[in-house]
C-alpha cells in the first residue's frame, strides 16, 4: 500500500483498508480500525482523535499483513484476541467458536425462565469460551451455573474468561454432554451445540473456515448432536424444568419431532432478530 511518497497518516491507511475489506466484510471500516487499534496498541476513540498521526514503516508493514490475512477470509476475532458478547469482552482463539449475536436469544429466553431472587442450577452444553454461561451467571448471580465442554482447550478459556469478568457463580467442566454431571439436577439446560451438516457449504466459507470443526459438524443433516442431548437430557432437568437448544434456520420441525418422541411439552420456538427460526425451548413435565 505504501511507498516513499505515501501519505503514512492512520487516516490514509484507515481509507485504504476499509476499501479493500470492503470486498470480504460487512463491517469494513469497523475492522480495518480494529487491525489499526492492534498495530498502535491503542483504542479506536485515539484513531479518530488523532487521525493525521503518521505510522512508522514498520507499523504500516504489520497493518498491510493484518490487512492480508483478514482479505484472506481470517475472522477479525481470532486477530484480535477478543469477541463482545453479552456487552461482556470475552478471549476467544481458534480452539473455540466464536461467539453469534444470534446466540444472545438463548440467554435472553433463559433468563426469562429464571427468577432472580431464587437460587438455581443451570447446566450449558458446550460451554466453549465460555459466553453463554458467563452471560447467564452474571445476570442471575443467585444461581449456580455449570458450564461443559469435551475440548480442553475451550474449557481453559472459559475458565479464564470467568476470571476477566470476576464472575464466581460459574464452573466449567470436562465432559461429554452429561458424563460429568450424573446424579445432578438442574433447573434450566441449555445448549448452542454443532448443528451444522457435515455436506454443507457453508463450512467451507467465512468464519467456519478457521473454525474447530467439532464445534461445527453435526454429521448427516446436522442432527447428531441434538439426538445425543434429546435420549439423556430427561435425566438430568427437575420436573417443571426447561431445555432451550440453539438451532439451524430450518432445523426446528426434525428437532421438535425429537422433543415429542422424548415426551417433552410445550415446545415453543423463538426466531431471532433477523427473522429466522433459532431457539426451541420446551419443558420436562414427567
Amino acid at each position: 500500500m505504501a511507498d516513499s511518497d505515501y501519505d503514512l497518516s492512520i487516516r490514509q491507511y484507515l481509507e485504504d483498508g476499509t476499501a479493500i475489506l470492503r470486498r470480504v466484510s460487512d463491517s469494513p471500516r469497523l475492522d480495518a480500525e480494529l487491525l489499526m487499534g492492534m498495530v498502535l496498541r491503542k483504542p479506536r476513540s485515539f484513531l479518530h482523535a488523532w487521525p493525521e498521526q503518521q505510522l512508522s514503516e514498520e507499523e504500516a508493514a504489520c497493518y498491510e499483513e493484518l490487512l492480508r490475512r483478514r482479505f484472506a477470509g481470517e475472522p477479525i476475532a481470532y486477530m484480535t484476541g477478543i469477541r463482545e458478547f453479552w456487552s461482556m469482552p470475552l478471549r476467544v482463539t481458534p480452539a473455540v467458536l466464536i461467539p453469534r449475536p444470534e446466540t444472545e436469544l438463548l440467554v435472553e429466553r433463559a433468563l426469562l425462565r429464571l427468577p432472580e431472587d431464587e437460587e438455581t442450577r443451570v447446566l450449558d452444553l458446550g460451554a466453549g469460551s465460555g459466553a453463554v454461561s458467563l452471560a447467564i451467571a452474571r445476570e442471575r448471580p443467585r444461581a449456580q451455573v455449570i458450564g461443559v465442554d469435551i475440548s480442553l482447550a475451550a474449557l481453559e478459556l472459559a475458565r479464564g474468561n470467568a476470571k476477566l469478568q470476576k464472575i464466581d457463580n460459574v464452573e466449567f467442566r470436562e465432559s461429554d454432554w452429561f458424563d460429568a454431571v450424573r446424579g445432578e439436577k438442574f433447573n434450566i439446560v441449555v445448549g448452542n451445540p454443532p448443528y451444522v451438516a457435515e455436506d454443507d457449504p457453508h463450512l467451507g466459507r467465512g468464519d467456519a473456515r478457521f473454525e474447530p470443526r467439532l464445534a461445527l459438524d453435526a454429521g448427516v443433516g446436522g442432527m447428531n448432536c441434538f439426538r445425543a442431548i434429546l435420549e439423556r437430557a430427561h435425566n438430568y432437568i427437575v420436573r417443571q424444568g426447561w431445555l432451550l437448544l440453539e438451532h439451524g434456520p430450518d432445523q426446528h420441525m426434525a428437532l421438535r419431532r425429537l422433543m415429542e418422541a422424548q415426551h417433552y411439552h410445550d415446545i415453543t420456538l423463538h426466531k431471532d432478530a433477523a427473522g429466522r427460526d433459532r431457539v426451541t425451548e420446551c419443558r420436562f413435565v414427567e
